[in-house]
């Protein structure tokens, strides 16, 4: 399209004005961004004087801009008769004397001759992070221009979750970058590492012992939170969080959590800040001995349970130990578990206090009557009583008389008369029993009762000295041998022993030679010793007394008149008898 030069130039030639014209304007080359204004709109193109003999034609879809609220994502062309635009301009006069303009590539070349600039002068650009590609995330930088962000460079540390940076804007540093093959790769780390050095710096200025700071929770771990303070981190171990239990960080914090801590320690050189949480208010101890006076009945929550007792936790920061011994005073809980679990509300009673130790000492069964104070006055020496064995060992029974009060039966105070080895030979657990109660001893916290079963019977060697008096003559049956003579019951569980030389004049190596056990025999009681309960017995004394009663018998029956005949038939009937 031409336009019309008006005929009314004045005094001033048309080639004057020519002349003047194209020493003025200055040369338009191809390929430079040129600026122009749309005289015309025709069709899809709009017509652009750049001040050339000829205008160029722009395609209208090159005024659209890229906007996400509208469907398709660009928006209707925006250009009007008037508009100065800058333009590309690829082609001065092209075969057909045409001009050929780009508003597009004129756009996009100011954007890259921007990001040189940028580069050259290092300085920053703005771009949004699009979405998650291979090794990073991909970038759209002001003017559409495409870039690439690696993962490493995203953050001061590595990120685990790269979808959270997804339609965010940033500021980032060109850090490489190659025009001709369209290459962007950015970093936002750089800037950040810049931003926290001039923070750390402010920061080590102002940072002292004692102070009370406010910081970011950066980092946990199990031994405790990192904080940022302002381009440093400083340690927040998990003994200096709480007076109280803490099992792991989190219990408290969540990364991003702002929080008020106190400076406990700092090494300029190191750089290294140690923190503190409970420091910020007293410790609960300082008062804790005029709180919690022995005696005094308390109540908290089961925080920890070990196999020897359970920790109760009275207040912030002051916790009590119930030993497994004081939580019953009957029953043998082997662990705290049987009866406790993490989270109960207990009472207890203080029994001790050792502040320099921060220790408290608890007990449960305190507060229940002690069924051992009336032990002495239930179970008197001498009373019967009957019960079930609880136990055997290898001194003797346990027998329980009412749940959680044992006596004990001694190995020795089973039977008067029998060797008991092991209890297991007269009674097996769970055996119902009568004793008598022997003894208690009542000088520790749970009293012994001592128990006897024998006690219930007369001891026979209370009459045994009279019933078998030394020189009488009894029928015993021989029990076991043994190198050194022969045993003998003389009633059932009292017996003697026969002495190898009491066994037979003649002299013997072995009982056995002359003795079989089951065997009755007379003997002849020559020893008793009541005191330890040893009797000595004769064989050998008991035939000569037999002996010596035969001779006199037969001399008293000849002295009467007696015949032969009649001394032999007495003899008959006693061998008959069995009494020989």
């Amino acid at each position: 399209m031409s336009h019309s030069v008006s005929p009314a130039l004045g005094d001033e030639s048309f080639a004057d004005m020519f002349e003047q014209t194209t020493l003025e304007t200055p040369e338009i080359k191809e390929g430079s961004i040129v600026k122009g204004t749309v005289v015309d709109i025709i069709g899809d193109y709009a017509v652009v004087d750049v001040g050339l003999k000829a205008e160029g034609q722009v395609p209208l879809r090159e005024f659209r801009e890229e906007d996400e609220s509208v469907e398709g994502g660009l928006t209707e062309p925006m250009v009007n008769i008037g508009d100065e635009v800058e333009v590309l301009l690829e082609t001065a006069e092209d075969q057909n004397g045409l001009v050929i303009l780009s508003k597009e590539k004129a756009r996009k070349r100011k954007v890259w001759d921007e990001i040189s600039k940028a580069v050259e002068h290092d300085g920053l650009v703005t771009g949004t992070i699009t979405a998650r590609v291979k090794g990073g995330l991909a970038v759209v930088l002001a003017g559409g221009v495409k870039a690439f962000l690696p993962g490493s460079q995203v953050d001061l540390r590595p990120v685990r979750n790269l979808d959270a940076f997804i339609a965010q804007d940033f500021e980032f540093k060109i850090i490489k970058f190659n025009k001709k093959r369209g290459n962007i790769v950015l970093s936002r780390r750089v800037l950040l590492e810049a931003e926290r050095a001039e923070m750390k710096e402010e920061t080590l200025g102002k940072l002292q012992e004692g102070q009370i700071v406010e910081g970011v929770v950066k980092n946990l771990t199990d031994y405790g939170a990192f904080i940022d303070l302002g381009g440093i981190d400083g340690l927040l171990h998990i003994t200096d969080m709480s007076w109280g239990r803490v099992n792991h960080p989190s219990e408290l914090f969540q990364v991003g959590d702002k929080v008020q801590v106190k400076v406990l320690k700092f090494n300029t050189d190191s750089e290294r800040v140690s923190l503190g949480l409970k420091q910020i208010t007293p410790d609960p101890w300082i008062n804790a001995e005029e709180k919690y006076i022995p005696g005094t009945v308390v109540q908290g929550k089961v925080v920890s349970i070990k196999d020897y007792g359970a920790f109760i936790e009275l207040e912030e920061g002051i916790e009590g130990l119930v030993h497994v011994s004081e939580m019953s005073w009957t029953r043998q809980i082997k662990n705290p578990k049987q009866i406790l679990k993490i989270g109960d509300e207990v009472k207890a009673v203080v029994l001790d206090i050792d502040v320099s130790q921060n220790r408290i000492s608890l007990g449960m069964k305190q507060l229940e009557e002690n069924p051992y104070e009336k032990v002495v006055e239930k179970y008197p020496p001498g009373t019967v009583v009957q019960g079930i064995i609880r136990n055997i060992a290898d001194f003797g029974v346990f027998v329980e008389l009412e749940p959680g009060i044992d006596g004990l039966v001694h190995i020795t105070d089973l039977s008067w008369t029998q060797r008991v080895r092991h209890p297991s030979e007269l009674f097996k657990k769970g055996d119902e029993v009568q004793a008598m109660v022997l003894n208690i001893d009542n000088s520790g916290e749970k009293p012994k009762i001592s128990l006897g079963i024998k006690q219930l019977q007369q001891d026979p060697w209370d009459r045994i000295p009279y019933d078998y008096p030394i020189g009488k003559i009894i029928e015993v049956k021989i029990l076991k041998l043994a190198e050194f003579g022969a045993f003998a019951e003389i009633e059932p569980g009292i017996e003697g022993l026969v002495h190898i030389s009491e066994i037979t004049d003649e002299r013997i190596e072995d009982p056995a030679q002359v003795l079989e056990p089951g065997q009755v025999q007379r003997a002849e009681v020559i020893q008793m010793d009541a005191a330890e309960r040893r009797i000595g017995l004769s064989i050998k004394s008991a035939r000569r007394q037999d002996e010596l009663a035969d001779a006199q018998g037969f001399q008293n029956a000849s002295q009467a008149g007696a015949t032969l005949g009649d001394l032999m038939s007495d003899k008959l009937r006693q061998a008959t008898s069995g009494k020989d």
